[in-house]
Order: structure tokens, then C-alpha cells, then sequence
């Protein structure tokens, strides 16, 4: 397995691995692959990589700018993080991730949220911090992962292409 940046014939592939990793997940709207597709439309992938076995894109990570307190700055949120269901828990999810953070460091980025399951995150540096929310989620699943400076403090909206409920 390769990790390397989405090429512009990988889009396709994108869609469609994301769109099998997210059809049994019961928490999902199935927008993911919509999302993705709208983000690149708007020049805000700041981090697209696919995990590849041979010529078979088998899963994708995508990093895109977040606001805190409605002002943009150097932090990212994490997701969508997509890999072929026959191919989850391989290890490739683990490796997207890793690799991702570490093209948002070589950006000079300060820092990335994410919203999924603590004890997975946690693993990768995640943290729950009271003081940086994200709506209504309970805390723990809202979680700040700082690269440099101090973490901040506010109310987080992700890109408005992750839909009507972002500000």
C-alpha cells in the first residue's frame, strides 16, 4: 500500500470508496462523498491523499481550513476518512491519518479538530478541550490535536460545503 496526493483521475475512486465506507455507518447522512466533491470544487482541500493497493485507491483522507470564532487562521479540521469496507482494519485508516497530519505540519499549520471516537483519535494525539466546541456534540468527541502556540478557545465551524448546518 502507497499513500500519495489525489490526482485529478482519483476523483472518481474518491467517491466511490467513500460512499462504500460510509453506507453502513448509521451516524452518517451519506454526504461524505458530496462534501469531498465540494470542497475540491472550492479550492478547499488543504490535504487530499489516497492510500493505494496497485492501481486501486482503497481509502482517502481529507483536510480542509476551519473557523474559530468565525475567524480563519493555521487550523484544519480532519475528515472525511474513508476506506474500503473489505479493506478496514488493515491498518490503512491508522496510515491516512498519520500521513495527513503530517502534510498539515509541513503546511505550518498550528493545529486540527476532529469529531469521531475519542478512544480512536486519542491514539493519533487528540484531545478533548472544554474550551473549543463544536455545536451541540457531547463532550470528548469534539477533540483538538495542537502542533504549535497555544490551543484556542471558541466555537469551531467547519468549511460551509460539510452543509446548511456550518456556519
Amino acid at each position: 500500500m502507497d499513500i500519495r496526493p489525489e490526482r485529478p483521475e482519483d476523483v472518481q475512486p474518491i467517491h466511490a470508496v467513500t460512499a462504500a465506507a460510509f453506507r453502513e455507518v448509521a451516524r452518517s447522512d451519506q454526504s461524505e462523498p458530496d462534501i469531498i466533491l465540494r470542497l475540491r470544487a472550492a479550492g478547499a482541500l488543504s490535504v487530499s491523499q489516497v492510500a493505494t493497493d496497485g492501481d486501486r485507491v482503497v481509502g482517502h483522507v481529507a483536510l480542509s481550513p476551519v473557523r474559530i470564532n468565525g475567524i480563519a487562521g493555521a487550523w484544519y479540521g480532519l475528515g472525511p476518512v474513508s476506506v474500503l469496507p473489505e479493506r478496514q482494519g488493515q491498518g490503512i485508516g491508522q496510515a491516512l491519518v498519520r500521513s495527513g497530519l503530517e502534510a498539515l505540519r509541513a503546511q505550518s499549520a498550528q493545529g486540527c479538530v476532529v469529531l469521531g471516537d475519542p478512544a480512536y483519535y486519542a491514539r493519533f494525539g487528540f484531545a478533548w478541550d472544554p474550551g473549543l466546541t463544536y455545536g451541540q456534540v457531547p463532550p470528548g468527541y469534539f477533540q483538538r490535536l495542537v502542533f504549535e502556540g497555544p490551543s484556542p478557545t471558541g466555537e469551531v465551524a467547519y468549511h460551509p460545503a460539510f452543509g446548511p448546518h456550518e456556519a
